[in-house]
């Protein structure tokens, strides 16, 4: 279940990471009321069973299959400005649970925040960290979120190693995708066009390394049939169970340019 937590210091009380949303598990916690976002916009009220309680990061490395990798996205408010110490103490104690029981486990990390993620390079190796995005299609007092460029250039000056882009940033700025390539950097996207099977269709053509989707099968599926040989799309080994890797070579045909100028506008303006 993903919650946006905002890990807002105190000085009073001693460092904890902790989320206190739906049905606590340790007695006298109390729970805060856990809301959803329907299709219409309106935020309600989310009931759960109590034994629904969140799990925590070791519970999920514990109990999912240890051959599915994990992309553990760090989330942190957008509006505030972290100091270092305190950005280092949370992700030392998240990749303390990684260590201890991630094992073999195949895993990305990623965060929109630049400095989160500039220090979880700084703090560890073994793990690819790739800069998470909205590739200008929102604007942030930190210009490094502002554009792909941006995002491009962090990685290179602080050794990311590769770029989760919002789907709709790529096709508003197509020209940057080849630079990133050029940067020798994966480029993934993220967004609700991804679930679009023709919007997939056309990051392959724009050599876009993989796609997050929430209907993996059905994409997959619908990428085998536009897309040959059958061997151009796989499921990654090594990245989160809802990652495809598009290994695109582009070889334009009539059609294909027909859905680049006429299609990319339309998804753009979803």
């Amino acid at each position: 279940m993903e919650e946006n937590v905002n890990f807002v210091p105190h000085r009073a009380k001693p460092f904890r990471v902790s989320c206190a949303y739906g049905p606590q598990k340790e007695v006298g916690n109390m729970a805060k009321p856990l809301m959803r976002k329907t299709k219409d916009g309106r935020i309600i009220s989310w009931d759960v069973k109590s034994d629904d309680a969140l799990c925590t990061l070791q519970e999920a490395f514990e109990k999912v299959e240890s051959k599915l990798g994990f992309n553990i996205e760090f989330k942190f408010d957008d509006h505030i400005v972290y100091q270092e110490d305190f950005l280092t103490n949370i992700l030392q104690s998240i990749l303390k649970v990684v260590s201890k029981y991630a094992k073999d486990r195949p895993i990305i990390f990623s965060s929109f925040q630049p400095d989160a993620g500039l220090l979880l390079r700084k703090l560890q190796r073994m793990y690819p960290v790739f800069f998470l995005t909205n590739a200008g299609t929102k604007v942030y007092h930190d210009t490094r979120r502002n554009s792909l460029e941006e995002g491009n250039k962090l990685c290179l000056e602080g050794g990311l190693q590769g770029i989760v882009s919002e789907a709709k940033g790529v096709f508003r700025n197509p020209g940057a995708v080849s630079k990133i390539k050029d940067s020798d950097l994966p480029l993934f996207t993220y967004g609700t066009l991804n679930n679009v099977r023709e919007s997939v269709y056309l990051q392959y053509l724009m050599g876009i390394d993989g796609v997050i989707v929430d209907y993996v099968q059905d994409i997959a599926e619908a990428m085998r049939d536009l897309i040959k040989p059958v061997q151009a799309i796989g499921e990654v080994s090594s990245a989160a169970a809802d990652i495809l890797q598009l290994d695109a070579k582009p070889e334009f045909l009539q059609k294909e340019l027909y859905l680049l100028h006429e299609v990319i506008p339309e998804l753009i303006k979803q």
